[in-house]
């Protein structure tokens, strides 16, 4: 059995879509999911859908073993970063390399970094007229946005998507791809 921890900081949209994706697996399990935000929306889906949840703070992440300890206790294969923003430490690095992977809503290099996340990457690829945008599965490394790209699926924009829009069509790329690709990882890993 292998399984994965995720982290997110929001409402866990894409947590209850791998949940559900995996619910049913015989080979891949959440062990838990790790939270930044104590009012995180993820907390409530976390405790309706019975997966273990934890919160940790700055502290915690960037000073302590706590977070690669509690990952560790929950015999972490891969970490799964779901709508977290914080830039992962060199600790958590070390201790999970090549382990750690992340989504983002655009088609990297293009509208990645600090900064770039949730709609502020859908108005600039609307404010760009870029003719099409997606999602970029990577892995997670020192810098934001700059690891080895895993798999990349991408959708048109047409020129009278909103950013709102172009958000709606890059979730169901994500719903619809980010489990699969996960399945996948783990799946080398087995082999």
């Amino acid at each position: 059995m292998k399984r994965i921890t995720l982290f997110a900081s929001g409402s866990g949209s894409n947590v209850e879509n791998i949940h559900d994706y995996f619910k049913d697996s015989k080979s891949v399990e959440i062990a838990g999911v790790l939270t930044n935000k104590k009012n995180a929306g993820v907390l409530d889906r976390c405790d309706r859908l019975g997966i273990n949840a934890f919160y940790f703070n700055k502290h915690a992440l960037y000073n302590t073993e706590a977070v690669v300890n509690l990952l560790n206790s929950l015999e972490t294969d891969l970490v799964v970063l779901a709508g977290f923003l914080w830039k992962i430490p060199d600790s958590l690095l070390r201790a999970f390399p090549g382990k750690i992977i992340n989504i983002h809503p655009a088609l990297l290099p293009r509208y990645g970094g600090k900064g770039m996340y949730g709609i502020r990457v859908h108005q600039a690829v609307v404010d760009n007229k870029e003719p099409y945008t997606g999602i970029t599965i990577h892995y997670v490394n020192e810098n934001y946005d700059e690891g080895a790209i895993i798999a990349q699926e991408q959708i048109p924009v047409d020129t009278a998507d909103t950013a709102e829009v172009v958000a709606a069509k890059v979730h169901e790329l994500e719903y619809e791809h980010f489990p699969r690709v996960i399945e996948e990882l783990l799946n080398k890993q087995l082999n």
